[in-house]
C-alpha cells in the first residue's frame, strides 16, 4: 500500500512524501526509524480507479530503460546516488515513477543500500534488475551496470515491441472479417433474402444455407454474443491461475508460425538474460534461477528450474539443457558446449542472442508478409460466397421475368 506523509525530521524541518507498507502501522513505524514524527499519514491506493492503477498509472519498460541511462551518466559524473535519484524523482515524466523514485530516496537516506531500495519495488525493478545492481555494489561498478542494464532492457523492449506489434496486425484482420461477416449475415443477406423467397422459386442449397444462418444470427445472435462473453471471462479466469497460464504458454508454442516466433523469442531472453548476468559475476545457478523469473513464459521457467537442479547435482550447463532437447535446439546446446570447452561461455551466449534476435526479427517479417495476402484473399472469399449465393437467384429471377 501507498501512504502519503507529512511529518518532522530530526532537525525540525517539514517533511512530505510517500512510503509504501503493507498496513498504517508499518508505515508509521518505518517513518518513526528514520527519526520523523508523524503529523499525518493517508492511504493513497484508496484514492486510485481501478482504472488508473490498471491502465494510466504503471511504469513502461521504456521508462526504466531511460531511468537505467540517465542513472549510469549521472553515477559516472560522481554524482551521489541520494542525489542522483532525488534529482530523478522530480523530473521524471511518469508521475508513479517520480514516486517509487522518492520512496528509494528516503530508504536510501535511512541508509538502506541501493539494491535493498530498488527490491522493494517488484512492479517496476525485477529480480533481475535488482541482482545485477547489488553485483554493481558489491564490485563498485555501479555505472557500469546500470548502463549494461540499459542496453539489456532496450534490446529487450524492442524484441518484444516488435514481436506484439506483429500480432496486432493479424489481430485486427481477423477482427475486421468477423466484423465484415456478421454485418453480411445481419444487415445485408436478410434484405436480399426477402426477394429471393418472394419470388416464389426455390432457391439453390448453397442459398438456403446462407439464408438459414443468416436467420440464426438476426433471432439468436445475441446467443452467441452470450456465448463470446462468457469465453472470454473463463479464458480471463483461466489466464490468472497457475496452470492456466503453464497451459496457455504450451498452446502458444504449438501453434504453427506463431509458436516458432515465440520460442525463438524466449530463446534469444535467455541467452541474454544468462550472457548478461555471468558476465558481471553472478554465480551460474543463481544467474538460472533468475532468468527463469524473468523470462515470461510458464513452459521455459520450469525447464530453467529443471536446468538449475541439474547443475547443483553436477551436471554442466549443456548436459542440463539436453534434457530438454524438445523446447531447446540441438544448435543452443553445442554451442554452449564448446563454450564451457573453450571457457569462452560468455562469447557464445552473445552469439547465440544475436543469432536469435535476427531469427525473431525474420519470422516476423516472414508472419507478416505471409498473414496479409492469406488474410485478404479469405476476407475477399467469404464475402464473394455470400454475395454469389444472393446474387445468382436474384439475377436467374430477373433473367426469367424479362
Amino acid at each position: 500500500m501507498l501512504f502519503k506523509y507529512k511529518a518532522i525530521d530530526e532537525g525540525g524541518a517539514n517533511r512530505e512524501g510517500e512510503i509504501d507498507a503493507p498496513n498504517r502501522d508499518m508505515a508509521i513505524s518505518g517513518l518513526q526509524r528514520r527519526g520523523f514524527i508523524v503529523i499525518s499519514i493517508k492511504n493513497e491506493d484508496e484514492k486510485k480507479s481501478f482504472l488508473s492503477m490498471t491502465f494510466f498509472d504503471r511504469v513502461k519498460m521504456k521508462d526504466v530503460v531511460i531511468l537505467s541511462r540517465q542513472i549510469a551518466t549521472l553515477f559516472e559524473a560522481q554524482v551521489s546516488a541520494l542525489k542522483a535519484f532525488t534529482l530523478l524523482a522530480t523530473n521524471t515524466e511518469n508521475k508513479l515513477l517520480g514516486r517509487k523514485l522518492t520512496q528509494v530516496c528516503d530508504d536510501l537516506q535511512a541508509g538502506v543500500s541501493i539494491s535493498g531500495a530498488l527490491a522493494r519495488h517488484p512492479d517496476v525493478f525485477s529480480e533481475f534488475y535488482v541482482n545485477m545492481v547489488k553485483v554493481g555494489e558489491e564490485t563498485g561498478k555501479l555505472n557500469q551496470t546500470f548502463l549494461h542494464l540499459a542496453e539489456y532492457l532496450d534490446r529487450q523492449y524492442s524484441l518484444t515491441s516488435k514481436t506484439r506489434n506483429a500480432m496486432i496486425y493479424p489481430i485486427f484482420v481477423i477482427f475486421t472479417f468477423f466484423v465484415v461477416m456478421a454485418l453480411m449475415f445481419v444487415v445485408v443477406i436478410p434484405k436480399l433474402s426477402v426477394i429471393i423467397l418472394d419470388s416464389g422459386q426455390e432457391p439453390p442449397v448453397y442459398t438456403q444455407i446462407i439464408i438459414a444462418l443468416s436467420n440464426f444470427f438476426v433471432n439468436y445472435g445475441f446467443i452467441v454474443v452470450i456465448f463470446l462473453i462468457l469465453f472470454g471471462i473463463w479464458l480471463w479466469r483461466l489466464a490468472v491461475t497457475e496452470k492456466g497460464k503453464a497451459y496457455l504458454d504450451q498452446v502458444r508454442l504449438s501453434t504453427p508460425l506463431i509458436g516458432g516466433l515465440y520460442r525463438k523469442l524466449y530463446l534469444s531472453r535467455i541467452s541474454d538474460n544468462l550472457d548478461t548476468m555471468l558476465s558481471s559475476g553472478v554465480p551460474i545457478i543463481r544467474a538460472i534461477d533468475i532468468t527463469s523469473n524473468v523470462v515470461s513464459s510458464r513452459v521455459y521457467k520450469d525447464i530453467l528450474k529443471q536446468v538449475a537442479e541439474g547443475v547443483k547435482s553436477g551436471l554442466s550447463l549443456s548436459a542440463a539443457f539436453e534434457k530438454h532437447n524438445q523446447e531447446v535446439p540441438n544448435l543452443m546446446i553445442q554451442m554452449i558446449k564448446v563454450g564451457e570447452e573453450t571457457g569462452s561461455l560468455g562469447n557464445i551466449l552473445k552469439t547465440l542472442t544475436d543469432f536469435y534476435k535476427r531469427e525473431v526479427d525474420g519470422a516476423v517479417d516472414t508472419l507478416v508478409g505471409l498473414i496479409e495476402p492469406v488474410m485478404i484473399v479469405v476476407l475477399g472469399f467469404g464475402v464473394g460466397i455470400l454475395l454469389v449465393s444472393v446474387l445468382v437467384p436474384i439475377y436467374n429471377l430477373a433473367g426469367s421475368i424479362s
